[in-house]
């Protein structure tokens, strides 16, 4: 009995530890008999409410619950329940997710940028138009030891160690914060660091471990306060609730930035009537000194107020814009506000625009008045292009190593300028040379030079040189022509060649090379005619030579000469043809491919050749197959058959003889062949001729515009009407009287008409009837009839007229 008792406490004991663990996992004393397998899913999302409640994560009671004897592997699980069920309820947004993070929450505080085109080009504006730039305080960050607490404010305090103690405190409108046991205590006013000391010191009295050292007490700052700020002379000027952490900057790019007209440079903050500072947005802009960038206080003001100066800057420096001006500074704080002149810039001297009482007046500053010069309210400095041209700029190009162009020096002369180049190449021309001089007045001259002579220290050839001077050295290649000499025939590479003095016809025949199989021992060179007189009694364009050479030997015995503009043409052997072919295929005995061993290879021949046609073949089926040459094609197009740009008739011929038709069916009558071979029919074979011999079919196949494409067995006494009745006749769209015959061999027939009478061709085995579709023909509309009538009453109108 007693053990059953015992049980039962045990597991009542364990059953309230569980019970305690969901209730409240902060304040429970002893976690030793914790097993999160027996949680509910309601008291896992009841610890989490917990957590939340407490602005604490999981990791951060982890050293709490192994204190109160919680194991590692219950805790570990117990963080993975946490985690499925925050997976089940959904991603936190961004602010709840920080809030779990870090511990601090703060009131979302939203701002709409508005851009301000009218005032985009003062220096400044930029920095408060951009809605990715933002001043806002860094809640990830720890707590300032210097912040000062005040009504809104909200603690986090937590004692850990023996004894332990966690809650978030609100500072309340009397500036006290109120701790269970120890009472109220008045924080308002102080820094986190000396309320962090004056709480412990209070909470000591209550809990003695604190005092000895076996607990400690830990002051963050869980929520921060709001206070509420005015600005003047902003874009968007107002009240704003803004954080306790914030400071000028983060207020003036709420409000948007200083005003149209306002100041950027002597903000001033008012905090109890009184100016506490003033801020100057530039030592931030150009230096990015943030000094002046001091925290709020509730009730603080900041006010804009217009400015006083402003210029503005044109032209070549890196920043031009408005700029605001303060008092005593000069144009040489203006030049770096402008962040200096660009690459391009004119720095001599600036011209002002200036502002009189009447009228405007231009000003020169030179670059010793960058220092003293102060700049005038609505002053517009212009900063101009330096000009394009050099002060002491020399050039050399031609025939030296080292053509360029190089510095000018007073005194300098031709032969100076050729050292600075390191001399002239071989192939320069030393008796002349040109320079090309800019005149006084812009004008161009040229002055030429005898190198030779001034390089040998002839003073006078020597001459000296002017800035902006072009000199030219020759080449005497610049005045050799250009040789060529053509090559064409049985070579390998036929082309145009540049000539050689020197140059042999063994050696084009190399460079070209080689021969090809088929070249003769005749080669003609054609060499043109030059004389400084014309010879009527010569007719002759070009002198011929007639060569014999070895073909098998690109090193011939009599190396002929060659000179320019030499034409050489390789002959080919007049007999010299490879073997070619043609195929059979179908009902023969031995199908393939086969060589034309004869000029006159005749359709016979091969299907002898072939072992003639076998039994089962169709005599009636034998056709030939001829590729159409690209010659055809050529004729095709060449003839203009005077249809007109638009008419499409001869574009669908050519089309299809491109791309439709690769072949030209030429039938054979084998009966004839047999017994004459002679006939007609027995045609002669080109290359790539293919033979074929259709196999024996005694169908009758029907395609086209019918009801049912088939193929019907023949029939000896049934005609071409009865074929067509077979499949159903034809079909709405089928054209009746353009029905044709393809015959075995590829010959066809039409039907034809005599008078009243139809006459259809003849159906043989294996025939192919086809019925073409009925062309579409363009009803007549009601207008045109209408038209056409009144015409033909007008007609007739005429014609009564003249009768009468």
């Amino acid at each position: 009995m007693r053990k059953i008792i015992t049980v039962v406490i045990l597991f009542l004991a364990l059953l309230q530890t569980n019970t305690l663990l969901a209730q409240d996992l902060l304040k429970s004393s002893d976690l030793s008999t914790v097993k999160v397998d027996n949680l509910s899913d309601a008291e896992i999302a009841n610890i989490k409410a917990q957590l939340q409640s407490n602005n604490t994560t999981i990791e951060q009671v982890e050293p709490m619950a192994l204190a109160k004897g919680m194991s590692a592997s219950e805790f570990a699980k117990l963080k993975l329940r946490l985690a499925a069920n925050a997976a089940a309820s959904g991603v936190k947004n961004d602010s709840e997710s920080s809030t779990q993070k870090y511990g601090r929450t703060q009131e979302k505080i939203v701002n709409t940028k508005v851009k301000d085109s009218l005032n985009s080009l003062v220096f400044g504006s930029e920095l408060f138009d951009n809605p990715t730039l933002n001043f806002e305080p860094d809640l990830k960050l720890a707590t300032p030891m210097n912040y000062i607490l005040g009504p809104g404010d909200e603690l986090q305090v937590s004692v850990y160690g023996v004894q332990e103690y966690n809650a978030n405190i609100p500072v309340s409108v009397e500036g006290k914060v109120s701790i269970q046991y120890v009472g109220q205590i008045a924080v308002a006013g102080m820094s986190i660091e000396a309320a962090t000391q004056k709480i412990k010191a209070a909470m000591a009295r209550v809990y003695s471990t604190i005092g000895s050292g076996q607990s400690q007490v830990s002051v963050s700052l869980g929520r921060i306060r709001t206070i509420r700020v005015t600005i003047i002379g902003s874009k968007q000027p107002g009240n704003y609730s803004i954080s306790s952490l914030a400071t000028v900057y983060n207020a003036l790019f709420l409000g948007g930035g200083p005003g149209k007209n306002e100041s950027y440079r002597n903000i001033e903050l008012i905090r109890n009537n009184k100016i506490y500072t003033k801020v100057d947005i530039y030592k931030f802009l150009v230096n990015g000194d943030q000094s002046e960038n001091v925290g709020l206080k509730d009730n603080d003001v900041i006010r804009i107020p217009a400015y006083e100066q402003r210029v503005k800057v044109e032209g070549q420096v890196k920043r031009p814009g408005i700029f605001e001006m303060k008092a005593g500074e000069t144009f040489s704080d203006l030049l770096s506000f402008a962040s200096g002149f660009n690459e391009f810039a004119y720095t001599a001297s600036v011209n002002v625009l200036q502002k009189t009482g009447k009228e405007f007046k231009v000003q020169d500053i030179k670059a010793s008045e960058f220092n003293s010069y102060k700049p005038q309210s609505g002053d517009v400095f212009r900063v101009t292009k330096i000009l394009n041209r050099f002060e002491n700029r020399i050039k050399i190009e031609g025939a030296v190593f080292r053509p360029d162009m190089y510095s000018f020096y007073e005194g300098m002369r031709i032969s100076d300028l050729i050292a600075k180049a390191e001399g002239l190449k071989e192939d320069a021309y030393s008796k002349r040379a040109r320079i090309i001089r800019l005149k006084s007045d812009l004008t161009k001259e040229i002055v030429n030079v005898n190198l030779e002579k001034a390089l040998e220290g002839d003073v006078e050839a020597d001459i000296p040189l002017l800035k902006e001077d072009i000199v030219t050295v020759y080449s005497i290649l610049d005045f050799v022509e250009e040789y060529k000499i053509t090559i064409d025939g049985e070579i390998k590479k036929p082309g145009v060649y540049d000539y050689q003095e020197g140059l042999t016809l063994n050696d084009l025949l190399v460079q070209a090379g080689g021969l090809t199989g088929s070249a003769s021992k005749r080669v003609e060179v054609a060499r043109m005619i030059m004389s400084e007189e014309i010879d009527d009694a010569n007719p002759n364009k070009a002198e011929l030579f007639n060569i014999e050479i070895t073909p098998d030997n690109n090193e011939q015995a009599v190396n002929f000469s060659l000179y320019p503009f030499d034409v050489v043409n390789i002959r080919k052997m007049a007999v010299y043809e490879k073997p070619e072919m043609v195929s059979i295929s179908g009902a023969v005995h031995y199908a393939g491919k086969y060589v034309l061993a004869s000029k006159k290879a005749k359709v016979y021949d091969i299907v002898k050749r072939a072992g003639g046609l076998t039994s089962g073949a169709n005599i009636e089926g034998v056709k030939i197959k001829r590729p159409i040459q690209a010659k055809q094609i050529e004729a095709v197009e060449s003839i203009d058959l005077n249809l007109g740009t638009k008419d499409s008739i001869q574009n669908k011929l050519e089309k299809k003889l491109k791309e439709d038709l690769k072949y030209a069916i030429i039938p054979v009558d084998w009966k004839s062949i047999v017994k004459d071979e002679n006939s007609n029919t027995n045609v002669t074979l080109f290359p790539g001729d293919e033979i074929e011999v259709a196999a024996f079919n005694e169908g009758v196949k029907v395609t086209g515009n019918v009801l049912l494409t088939s193929e019907i067995p023949y029939d000896k006494g049934k005609g071409f009407r009865y074929y067509l009745d077979a499949v159903g006749g034809v079909d709405a769209k089928g054209w009746k009287k353009k029905a044709y015959i393809i015959y075995p061999n590829g010959k066809a027939d039409v039907a034809s008409s005599f008078l009243f009478f139809r006459n259809y061709p003849k159906v043989t085995p294996g025939s192919q009837i086809i019925v073409p579709e009925k062309p579409e023909v363009k009803k007549m509309s009601t207008g045109e009839f209408v038209s056409i009538a009144g015409v033909l009453a007008s007609l007739a109108g005429v014609i009564i007229a003249i009768l009468r």
